[in-house]
């Protein structure tokens, strides 16, 4: 339950409950302290590679973030999903990864991503069996359950700066999955080694969202909040299971006082420039994507083939306005203006203050807000600055319009 709106310095303009603290699984500090200030950017090799992953591969895949120009925007986290490791573990319990695909072993890997300024991440299981395991997609039983205190210590020796843990189980006791995510938590924040801890409590389930449905900030640093997220505009009337750009949006929706430094809704990865030979996203629709991702503060973790990503993602994911607004140190999440689902707001910066207008429409249309829903005044003197196009719209007869083309976003910075 909501316990009150919070109000922008600038306007009389709601933008979202606070869950009360008894509501907030794990407590009120952070769940790891000191990392994520402001929300984590990168690349997961799960969509690109499956369990075809490699050292060869994310080496790969770690060069080309590197040279096409995302390291430099702020994309720094390389996160090695599924099939990583062996099938079994050591004698001793200890995790090794598997010989033939990383021959050289995790440190190493860990040593090849910081010298090339880049950030650590790699995933694990809540369950006994990792997701692949559990659905048969690769050998072993190498999840974390009941060895936590041992992998945390072993992920830090090996230099990784983010933990990706999933569910993976079809089972949705919640008392199970609270023990279970607070047991890594508990064993992350025992080594005093700042790793981003993100969660997927929904892996593994079809129908219920233990990840909106509960407050999972002091249990980890980002939560996964929806299901799983498709190359699609809208998935309704398609495949529950998978939801599109506006599904993802309209969930996050009620969600956004649950974001603060370090505690992070993950609406899932970015699709820009993927393919799952189902449908693609246009390139209106993955601006819409990556814009509404940064007015909601969340995670910009890519899943694309970076080896051959088409240079118009290339482009659209490297637009410096746009990351700047995903990126501003006050991370405070947008919402929605006058409960309108096309146009959000979001507070930034001191008194700064961003809106975006989404043509959920198939034409073109001119897009409108009041100043007045805003709590702004003063229709000579407001304007907004478009991000992607740098045009300035000035306000006219007390509304900011733009012209709006299909399944697009305009995002006007306010002046």
């Amino acid at each position: 339950m909501c316990a009150a709106v919070a109000a922008l310095a600038v306007a009389a303009l709601a933008v979202g409950c606070t869950d009360s603290p008894e509501d907030r699984l794990g407590g009120e500090r952070p769940a790891i302290e000191g990392v994520a200030q402001t929300p984590p950017m990168g690349w997961d090799s799960g969509p690109s590679l499956g369990c075809k992953v490699s050292e060869e591969t994310i080496r790969q895949q770690a060069d080309a973030l590197a040279s096409s120009g995302l390291r430099a925007a702020g994309y720094r986290y390389v996160i090695v999903g599924d099939c990583w490791s062996a099938r079994e573990r050591a004698a001793d319990g200890t995790l090794l990864p598997d010989p033939v695909r990383f021959p050289s072993g995790m440190a190493a890997l860990g040593e090849y991503l910081h010298a090339r300024g880049l950030l650590f991440g790699l995933s694990s299981a809540a369950g006994t069996r990792t997701c692949a395991q559990h659905s048969g997609r690769s050998a072993g039983s190498t999840g974390s359950l009941g060895h936590e205190s041992r992998d945390a210590a072993t992920f830090a020796e090996w230099g990784v700066d983010y933990l990706s843990y999933d569910w993976c189980s079809g089972q949705s006791d919640r008392g199970e999955q609270i023990a279970a995510f607070t047991a890594m938590r508990d064993a992350l924040r025992g080594l005093h080694t700042p790793i981003v801890y993100a969660i997927n409590p929904n892996r593994g389930l079809d129908a219920i969202r233990p990840g909106s449905d509960a407050y999972w900030g002091g249990v980890a640093t980002v939560t996964r909040v929806t299901g799983p997220t498709g190359p699609a505009w809208s998935t309704a009337g398609r495949d529950k299971k998978v939801q599109g750009v506006v599904e993802v949006t309209d969930s996050l929706a009620p969600l956004a006082g649950r974001v603060r430094p370090g505690t992070y809704n993950d609406p899932g990865l970015l699709m820009v420039g993927l393919s799952d030979g189902a449908g693609d996203l246009t390139e209106s629709e993955q601006r819409t994507q990556l814009s509404m991702w940064a007015m909601m503060a969340a995670p910009l973790i890519l899943g694309v083939d970076l080896t051959s990503m088409p240079a118009s993602a290339a482009r659209t994911l490297t637009n410096t306005a746009i990351v700047r607004i995903d990126q501003d140190e006050r991370v405070s999440a947008g919402a929605r203006v006058a409960n309108n689902p096309e146009v959000w707001s979001r507070a930034v910066g001191d008194k700064g203050l961003v809106v975006s207008l989404t043509n959920r429409g198939k034409a073109p249309r001119k897009l409108s807000v009041a100043l007045s829903d805003l709590g702004l005044n003063g229709d000579a003197t407001v304007a907004g600055v478009d991000a992607w196009t740098g045009e300035r719209h000035q306000a006219v007869n007390g509304r900011l319009t733009v012209t709006v083309a299909a399944h697009d976003t305009a995002v006007l910075t306010i002046v």
